[in-house]
C-alpha cells in the first residue's frame, strides 16, 4: 500500500503528467454533463429513462452512458465519427487516391481527417432522423412538427461534432485515446447501476450464485490481459560497422508483435457497424422487413446477432491489423539500419517471412476476441442479468481492460522519463506494439 501511494505521489510530481490528468478529468466530465441535457422540445418530466434496458438499443444506451435513453443533445455521441472512420479506412485499403494520401505523412493524414469529419456529419444526419422518427416517443415531444425535427438534428449533429472535437482534445492534450475514453466513460458510468441491479436480484436467496458470477467475471477479465498482453518476438540480428577506429553495431534486439495487434478497434468498429439494423428497423418498422430486420437483430443475445458480430469482429481484426502494420515497411528499416532477422534473407524474404508470423498469430487472436465478444449472450442464458451480462466479457470488458492498459502504459512511459519507477514492480506494463526496428 506504502508503494502504491508512492506511485501516485509520483505521478502529481510531474507536471506535464499532472496537467494531462487534470485536462482528462475535465473533459470527461463536460462530456457527462452533455449526456444529462434534454433536447429543446422534449418534456424531459414524461420521459422514461429506462425505456430500453434490453436488446441493441439498451447495448447502445451503455455505450454511450445513458445520453440515449435521455435524448439528449449527446444522443449519438461519438458513434457517428467511429462509422466514418471505418468508411475512411476501408477507402484507406481500397481506392487509390486515399492510398496516395495515407503515405504523404502529415498532409495526407490531416486531408482524410477532413473527410471524415464531413462524412460524420451526413452519418449523424441519416441517423439522427433516424432516432428522432424511430426512438423518441411522440407523447414526450411538446410541439412535434418540423421545426422540431430539424432543431434537434442540428443540435444532435452539434453534440456528436462536440464529442469529436472532446475525443481529440483529450489525444492531444490528455492522457490515452480520446475517442476510446469517451466510450470507456460512458461504460464505467453504468457499471454500478449493473452490480446494483444485480445484488437487488440475487440477494439473499442467490447469493452464492452472485458470488460465482464475480469469481467468473475475475476469471475472465485475466483471460483478457493476457489476450491483450501476448506477444510474438521475433528476433533480430544488426550487423557490426566500422564507424573511424570504433566498432559499432552488433546489438540483438527483437520485433514485438502483438497477438492482438489490432487492440479494441475491431471490437468498436463491429459495434458501430451492428447498430445500423436496430435504426432501420425504427425507420421501416411497418414494413415485412423492418419487422425481420428489428425481431433478428435487436437482440445481441441471440444467434443470429452473435455469429454477424463474431464475424464482423474478425474481419474487422484482419482488416485493421493488415492496415496497420506494414511489413514492407519494417523490412525496409531493418535493411537501412543493418538490422537482419537470423536465416532470413533481407528485402522481400524478411516482409513475408514477418507477414506469414501475422497473419497465424492474428488468427487466434481474432478468434479469442471474438469468443469475449459473445460471452455475455452465453452469460445470459446462465442465468445472469442483462444489464449485468454487458459486462461479463462482451465489447464493455474489451474496451475497458484495452483503454485501462494503453492508460497506464502512457503513464508509467511518464515516469520512467523522469527516471522514477514503473507501476507495477514485477515489470512494466505492456502498451500497442512499439516495433524496436521502426
Amino acid at each position: 500500500m506504502k508503494r502504491f501511494f508512492q506511485t501516485i505521489k509520483n505521478i502529481f510530481s510531474i507536471e506535464d503528467l499532472r496537467v494531462r490528468i487534470l485536462n482528462t478529468m475535465g473533459f470527461l466530465i463536460v462530456f457527462r454533463i452533455g449526456s444529462y441535457i434534454v433536447l429543446p422540445g422534449i418534456n424531459a418530466a414524461d420521459l422514461d429513462r429506462n425505456r430500453y434496458q434490453d436488446g441493441i438499443l439498451g447495448y447502445l444506451n451503455t455505450f454511450l452512458g445513458g445520453s440515449f435513453n435521455n435524448a439528449s443533445i449527446f444522443a449519438l455521441g461519438i458513434m457517428p465519427y467511429i462509422s466514418a472512420s471505418i468508411i475512411v479506412q476501408l477507402l484507406t485499403f481500397a481506392v487509390p487516391y486515399f492510398q496516395k494520401l495515407q503515405k504523404e505523412g502529415e498532409s495526407g493524414r490531416k486531408r482524410l481527417n477532413q473527410f471524415t469529419r464531413v462524412l460524420t456529419i451526413f452519418i449523424t444526419l441519416f441517423q439522427g432522423f433516424s432516432y428522432l422518427k424511430g426512438t423518441i416517443p411522440s407523447n414526450v415531444i411538446l410541439t412535434p412538427g418540423p421545426l422540431f425535427t430539424v432543431s434537434s438534428m442540428v443540435l444532435i449533429i452539434a453534440g456528436t461534432m462536440f464529442c469529436m472535437w472532446l475525443g481529440e482534445r483529450i489525444t492531444d492534450k490528455g492522457i490515452g485515446n480520446g475517442i476510446s475514453m469517451l466510450i470507456m466513460i460512458g461504460i464505467v458510468s453504468r457499471l454500478p447501476l449493473a452490480i446494483a441491479a444485480e445484488v437487488s436480484d440475487k440477494f439473499p436467496d442467490r447469493i452464492l450464485f452472485f458470488l460465482i458470477e464475480v469469481l467468473g467475471l475475475f476469471g475472465i477479465v485475466v483471460a483478457v490481459i493476457a489476450l491483450t498482453q501476448a506477444t510474438r518476438r521475433i528476433p533480430i540480428q544488426y550487423a557490426k560497422q566500422m564507424v573511424g577506429n570504433k566498432l559499432y553495431g552488433g546489438k540483438r534486439d527483437f520485433i514485438p508483435l502483438k497477438l492482438n495487434s489490432a487492440g479494441v478497434m475491431p471490437i468498436i468498429f463491429a459495434q458501430a457497424l451492428m447498430f445500423i439494423p436496430a435504426l432501420l428497423a425504427g425507420i421501416w418498422n411497418d414494413s415485412d422487413i423492418g419487422a425481420y430486420i428489428g425481431s433478428t437483430f435487436s437482440d445481441p443475445y441471440s444467434w443470429q446477432y452473435s455469429v454477424l458480430f463474431a464475424s464482423l469482429i474478425l474481419i474487422f481484426t484482419f482488416f485493421y491489423t493488415a492496415i496497420t502494420i506494414n511489413s514492407n515497411d519494417i523490412a525496409d528499416n531493418l535493411k537501412r539500419n543493418g538490422g537482419f532477422i537470423p536465416g532470413v534473407k533481407p528485402g522481400k524474404q524478411t516482409s513475408e517471412f514477418i507477414d506469414t508470423i501475422l497473419s497465424r498469430i492474428t488468427l487466434p487472436g481474432a478468434i479469442f476476441l471474438a469468443i469475449i465478444a459473445v460471452l455475455p449472450a452465453f452469460a445470459v442464458k446462465a442465468g445472469v442479468g442483462q444489464n449485468f451480462a454487458q459486462f461479463f466479457g462482451g465489447t464493455s470488458l474489451l474496451i475497458l481492460v484495452g483503454v485501462v492498459l494503453d492508460t497506464l502504459q502512457q503513464i508509467e512511459s511518464y515516469l520512467l522519463m523522469r527516471h522514477y519507477e514503473g507501476m507495477m514492480k514485477s515489470g512494466r506494463v505492456k502498451g500497442r506494439s512499439q516495433f524496436a526496428a521502426a
